[in-house]
């Protein structure tokens, strides 16, 4: 059969270049990648052996190989795994499709230096590509388990790759009937890796920790019983935590995650009791670049008594902590169920409930022990988190306890968790107040703030989209509830707002307001005069049963929400500018315009559009001319 060449495109040649040279100050991670891809093989073939057995009847000891060829100049990594079709070499190895490329390309184009680069590389998981820091060309070999044709890939790294069938001495690499034999063929600045000391000394500070023996020798020699092998190939999570350092959680981690950062938390222990399992699980420093990508999965691999058997169930963790890292290792569950039903045991939900009390548990250890640390993950993952308090009542409380917002106490720049605006709270408040919106510096200076301020109310900023959504089913902490101040009527607990509802109705039928009533009633609900305000003229909220202003633009956006709601306008009576109204006849052409012209100017500061630019204009000049003679 005639070899077939494809070309690389555009993208994956770039990319393939900026692996190539972006890594090249610590290319020993290229074996740690080979090595972790092997293991996974193995993995992935241990679990298919259990349904069908016969798939490693040659040989039921998984290994992994690595030797060297001087003269050659080449180094070959083997393993008898799962292996590779025809269709998955070059679906695999090929096109990179599997790792995101246009999203990882546009994340690289806007990177400022190879260092922001090499982050985003390692979140993306190309691992087999670092293959091209020490080799020139790179020649994949390769038998699907159980099945009888081998296939041969080969690229430079450059030009494309060609997908063809191997010479003899090529199909001699494999081990046994399966598996995949990767051949480097060493440039210069790799030639170190062509002695057996660096070898042994990469494999063990990078891969001590997998569960596959590895051998420093070609799979006839270990057949021959010749050498031993040379990391520990033992499940680390099974391992005493008394014996493990820091480097080889560090070490495990980025084997598992193929990235370049550490992690931020390290969580490892044994549930015992009703169920047992293990967990070794991490908290990333740096946030997937697909974090709320909505078909994002979680990162946690189940395995069964130390056979793997999915990273792909959805039913593992909760949704809102897809940004965890590791490995469950469960001692309860069959291990010959299928995926298919394994969704349906209730073991699982114990598992996933008892992680998420774990995890939780670890986050509230680090708010209180390493403010700066927890602040670092807040801001990656905090709006991640937030969305157990819509699905997740069962953790809600455990959830709040780490929250953090953005508030109006202090300077407005520190985060502070609900238990410190409560503490904070006077003896006649009984609600948690709030205003949202994507920014909290522009929400800052909100005129509904106003009388906040100036009361020494504290007010908390909700700033992620999740927000909008979890306060429809949360009304209340401990007994406070929730209260939008963009929203319904509001009772700051001075002399004046606690008149009479008699005065109050006596002032909202003012001439002023109904005057101004009449003029927008199309496009407001009504008029009234604020308690929010002490310097604005104006501001906007929406009614006591109506949609939250920016709830309302946030269904729109996500959810092509059609309702509109009609806003209140209040406005402050003691403004200069409302004082002077006051004075101009209702039937005069210069009230209406100045209604309609204090509208807007609360739209503009709502972040709405002006319904009727023209009429805007048109007002807005005609004032302009008048206060200029």
């Amino acid at each position: 059969m005639s070899d077939q060449k494809q070309n690389f495109s555009a993208d994956v040649a770039r990319l393939l270049d900026i692996v190539a040279h972006a890594l090249y100050t610590n290319h020993d991670v290229f074996l740690r990648e080979l090595i972790s891809n092997a293991a996974d093989a193995c993995d992935r073939l241990r679990y298919d052996a259990i349904a069908k057995p016969e798939l490693i009847s040659d040989n039921a000891n998984f290994r992994i190989h690595i030797y060297k060829d001087s003269d050659a100049r080449t180094l070959t990594i083997t393993d008898n795994g799962v292996g590779m079709s025809k269709a998955e070499l070059a679906d695999h190895l090929g096109t990179i499709a599997k790792s995101g490329t246009a999203k990882l390309m546009e994340k690289m184009s806007k990177a400022k230096d190879n260092a922001d680069q090499l982050k985003l590389i390692g979140q993306f998981g190309v691992g087999f590509y670092a293959s091209y820091m020490v080799a020139d060309t790179v020649t994949v070999i390769s038998r699907k388990a159980g099945g009888k044709a081998v296939w041969a890939w080969e690229s430079d790294g450059r030009s494309g790759f060609t997908v063809r069938k191997p010479t003899k001495d090529e199909e001699a690499k494999l081990d046994g009937e399966r598996g995949t034999a990767i051949t480097l063929h060493i440039k210069d600045e790799g030639a170190d890796f062509l002695l057996d000391e660096k070898i042994k000394q990469t494999v063990q500070q990078y891969s001590d920790h997998i569960d596959v023996k590895i051998f420093l020798s070609t799979p006839q020699e270990t057949e021959e019983g010749e050498g031993q092998p040379i990391n520990s190939a033992s499940a680390i999570w099974t391992r005493p935590k008394n014996e493990i350092t820091k480097e080889q959680y560090t070490e495990f981690y980025k084997h598992l995650t193929a990235g370049f950062d550490e992690p931020l938390v390290t969580s490892h222990w044994k549930a015992e009791g009703v169920i047992q399992f293990t967990a070794l699980l991490f908290i990333p420093t740096l946030r997937p670049w697909d974090l709320y990508d909505p078909s994002r999965k979680h990162s946690v691999r189940l395995y069964v008594r130390r056979v793997f058997i999915t990273d792909d169930l959805a039913e593992l963790m909760y949704p809102w902590l897809r940004f965890v890292r590791g490995v469950i290792d469960s001692e309860d569950l069959p291990l010959n169920i299928s995926r298919e039903t394994l969704q349906y045991n209730p073991i699982l939900n114990k598992i996933r409930s008892s992680v998420a009390k774990r995890v939780l548990s670890d986050l509230d250890k680090l708010a209180r022990d390493d403010a700066p640390g927890f602040l670092a993950f807040w801001g990656q993952f905090g709006a991640a988190l937030k969305e157990g308090l819509y699905d997740a009542p069962e953790h809600r409380e455990a959830i709040f306890k780490v929250c953090r917002f953005l508030s109006t106490h202090g300077d407005g720049e520190k985060f502070v968790s609900l238990d410190e605006y409560v503490e904070r709270m006077s003896d006649d408040q009984d609600e948690i107040y709030y205003i949202s919106g994507e920014d909290a510096q522009v929400l800052k200076n909100s005129p509904q703030l106003e009388g906040f301020k100036a009361r020494e109310r504290e007010v908390l900023f909700f700033t992620d989209t999740i927000d909008d959504f979890w306060l429809q089913n949360v009304h209340d902490y401990k007994g406070k509830t929730f209260k939008s101040i963009t929203k319904g009527d509001i009772d700051l607990g001075d002399d004046e707002d606690s008149q009479d509802e008699e005065k109050k109705d006596e002032a909202n039928n003012s001439p002023l307001i109904s005057a101004i009533g009449d003029v927008l009633k199309d496009e407001v609900d009504s008029v009234r005069f604020s308690k929010r305000l002490t310097d604005s003229p104006v501001c906007l909220v929406a009614p006591e049963s109506g949609v939250d202003m920016h709830m309302e633009r946030v269904l729109k956006i996500h959810q092509n929400y059609a309702g509109e709601t009609k806003p209140i306008l209040e406005i402050n009576k003691n403004h200069a500018l409302i004082k002077t109204l006051e004075s101009l006849s209702a039937n005069d052409d210069a009230f209406k315009d100045a209604a309609w012209l204090l509208l807007d100017q609360a739209r503009i500061i709502q972040g709405q559009p002006v319904k009727d630019l023209g009429a805007f204009t048109r007002r807005m000049s005609a004032f302009l001319e008048k206060s200029l003679k």
